[in-house]
Formats: structure tokens, C-alpha cells, sequence
């Protein structure tokens, strides 16, 4: 299964008292916290200005109101995806992340009652595809183990954190392998 080559932006929804102390997510569903709803409303400002065109979310809490803060920004409606959501974790959910987070990428080990990485990448890239069925520009606002697991469908390195409320911009391969990922230049914080 591979991704449309088409370019989106993407967005990790903003931080939360979990990600703030370490901990496995997966699809416990935590709100956003204080840092993160500034987080997410400079992210907002910094798309505002891009021309978005339709934005697709996970329906999970922190994605949903990150997304929910982009949309009033740009003055659009968020759809949500199922297959948008965080990684079902199993019985490391609210667990310090740790080492056995390496080898579950590899394939090689998978927490009790946890997905697979491979069915995770195989679920956001059906997730990212039906987004990027919608008007171009599409932003998708999801989780960090999902984009680790987009990463490597774009062919490029998985196990890397991507920063909480950084809109990431996805060019497909211009005639190489991997896809690319650029940062935006966050805006100034708003006021308020």
C-alpha cells in the first residue's frame, strides 16, 4: 500500500500531560493541556495564510481539538478518519516509553493487545488516502506514532519524534525514492 503522491500538510496535534511526562498514548483519549492549546493555536496561525482547502482529522481528543483550532483559523469544517487514530498501544498505554518502542518498529516484538506497526502504516496510509481524495490542499492532523509510521511509507526513516503543532509540509518524490518533509516557520504566538 502506498501513499497518492500528492503533497498535504501534516500536523501532530499539540501537547499533552501525558506527552509532557513520557508516557504511551496509544488510544487512551487525553486532552490537550495548556501548553498544548497555544501550541495548537500557533500552529492555526501559521496555516491560516496557506490556502488549506480541507482538513481531516483523528477523532481522538487531542487530534480533534488541535484540528478544531486550525479549522476556526482558516474557516473551514474538520471530517474525521478512524484510521487517523493513535496507535492502539495494548497494555503499554500510560506506561513510560522504553525500549521495547524499537524493536516494535522493527517488527519484531508487539506489546499484548497492541497493532502491529505494519498494520498501523497500512491503516494511515488508507487514512491519508481517502484524505487526499478531498480539495487539495488537505491538512491531516493526527499523532506521532502515526507519522512515524508514515515516514517509512514515504520511504524515509521511521523511528524519528515529530514536535507537537508543527505543520509539516509532504512533497512527494520528484524522481527519487523518498518523499519530502519541510517544517513551517511557525507564525508569532497570537495574542490572548
Amino acid at each position: 500500500m502506498t501513499l497518492h503522491p500528492t503533497p498535504f500538510w501534516f500536523l501532530r496535534h499539540g501537547e499533552t500531560d501525558w506527552n509532557a511526562q513520557g508516557l504511551s498514548q496509544g488510544r487512551t483519549d487525553i486532552p490537550l493541556n495548556a501548553v498544548g492549546l497555544v501550541q495548537a493555536r500557533r500552529a492555526a496561525a501559521t496555516l491560516a495564510p496557506l490556502g488549506i482547502a480541507s482538513i481531516v482529522a483523528s477523532p481522538l481528543m487531542r487530534a480533534l481539538r488541535t484540528a478544531e483550532i486550525a479549522a476556526e483559523a482558516i474557516g473551514l469544517p474538520v471530517e474525521t478518519d478512524a484510521d487517523l487514530q493513535e496507535v492502539n498501544f495494548g497494555e503499554q498505554e500510560g506506561l513510560p516509553m522504553g525500549d521495547w518502542y524499537d524493536d516494535w518498529i522493527a517488527g519484531t516484538y508487539t506489546p499484548k493487545g497492541a497493532e502491529t506497526f505494519a498494520g498501523l502504516r497500512d491503516r494511515a496510509v488508507r487514512g491519508v488516502n481517502r484524505a487526499l481524495a478531498r480539495p487539495a490542499p488537505v491538512l491531516v492532523v493526527a499523532h506521532g506514532a502515526l507519522f512515524r509510521a508514515l515516514r517509512q511509507a514515504c520511504g524515509l526513516e521511521a523511528n524519528v519524534r515529530t514536535p507537537n503543532a508543527l505543520p509539516l509540509r509532504m512533497e512527494p518524490p520528484a524522481g527519487g525514492a523518498a518523499w519530502t518533509i519541510t517544517p513551517a516557520e511557525l507564525a508569532p504566538l497570537p495574542a490572548g
